[in-house]
């Protein structure tokens, strides 16, 4: 994928996929880039036109961090026709996407992905935001960015633990649509442990028109978007109540899709030889699947309750029949407990 353009909303989303030295080549008057402390260090050499370095993590994800990011924009003159670039992963992306959304009511913005994560997913389809109060990504809007440039070269940046919540989303992709993909991960493994930059590029690729596929068709998340939220209930939860600590994002999904499927299966609605084709899959990445004995499984469903994908009082897991056959459903408390 050298260029593709994808239609989001109203607006046009480019990904291309571009080497580190092309990376933060504009045509703009007036750029200011955000980083995190992590991301700078990649571009030791290339100065952007301005620049403001926030902390890493998603302890950071939150209003002061936007704030600092707006303000940033203030003293440097940005204007409407001026550009907001996000170097970094979901965070740093997802922060300076929000911002350039609220400044002046909607500023350009492209964004650079340097973790698998933000890559494979959280880069494309325009959700932007914040974690408030606690919970995952309550404040934000959605707005596309212009651009998505994809380096493959910063991935052998990623710690390996980075690196598999990354996998975490193809893994998710894989299961809703794309078996070849599935297929990849299955039986190249070893290649995709290693890092093999052919595979990667093609996982990526892959990935990118999995999401792309339900964010044209539903850009603010009405309908079928929603099934991109598998096992996002579950894990947000956790993420939630383990104060954003012990787990990554794509290990709290890879959690969330199990216990989605577990759910589903004892609804008799999932296939058990599906869970089970999955389980297989995950174990091969050595993923936690164990719920932390000192989390109480009653504050994971008190979160789950506060879940963002809510119609009227009752929150709609995403659940599946098969690979590819997903839908929506409440579930009751108490299967909840059980499968918690």
């Amino acid at each position: 994928m050298k260029k593709q353009t994808f239609i989001i909303g109203n607006k046009k989303t480019s990904v291309r996929f571009l080497p580190l030295s092309d990376l933060l080549s504009f045509d703009y008057k007036t750029v200011l880039a955000a980083f995190d402390t992590n991301t700078r260090k990649f571009f030791p050499n290339i100065i952007p036109v301005d620049e403001i370095v926030l902390d890493p993590g998603e302890i950071t994800k939150k209003w002061d961090s936007v704030e600092a990011i707006i303000s940033k924009a203030v003293d440097i003159g940005v204007a409407r026709d001026s550009l907001f670039v996000g170097i970094g992963g979901g965070v740093v992306c997802d922060m300076t996407a929000f911002a350039g959304s609220i400044y002046m009511r909607g500023a350009n913005t492209v964004l650079i992905p340097t973790t698998l994560l933000a890559m494979a997913d959280a880069a494309l389809g325009g959700k932007t935001g914040i974690d408030f109060l606690g919970y995952k990504n309550m404040v934000g809007t959605f707005s596309p960015a212009s651009e998505v440039r994809v380096c493959i070269d910063l991935l052998d940046t990623l710690p390996d633990r980075e690196y598999l919540s990354g996998l975490a989303e193809i893994i998710k992709h894989g299961l809703l649509r794309d078996t070849e993909l599935l297929n990849i991960l299955n039986n190249q493994h070893a290649a995709i442990l290693a890092r093999d930059h052919a595979v990667l590029s093609d996982l990526v690729e892959r990935s990118i028109i999995v999401k792309a596929w339900y964010v044209e068709q539903d850009a603010v998340e009405s309908g079928i978007r929603t099934h991109l939220n598998l096992g996002h209930t579950f894990g947000h939860a956790l993420e939630s109540v383990s104060n954003f600590e012990g787990f990554s994002h794509g290990e709290a999904v890879i959690w969330g899709i199990i216990k989605a499927l577990k759910t589903g299966v004892l609804m008799g609605i999932t296939d058990p030889s599906w869970l089970e084709e999955v389980l297989f899959l995950v174990e091969k990445y050595s993923y936690n699947l164990e719920t932390p004995k000192n989390i109480e499984s009653k504050a994971i469903i008190d979160a789950l309750k506060k879940d963002k994908k809510k119609k009227g009082s009752a929150v709609h897991f995403v659940l599946q029949k098969n690979q590819g056959d997903t839908f929506l459903s409440p579930v009751d408390d108490s299967l909840l407990m059980e499968v918690i």
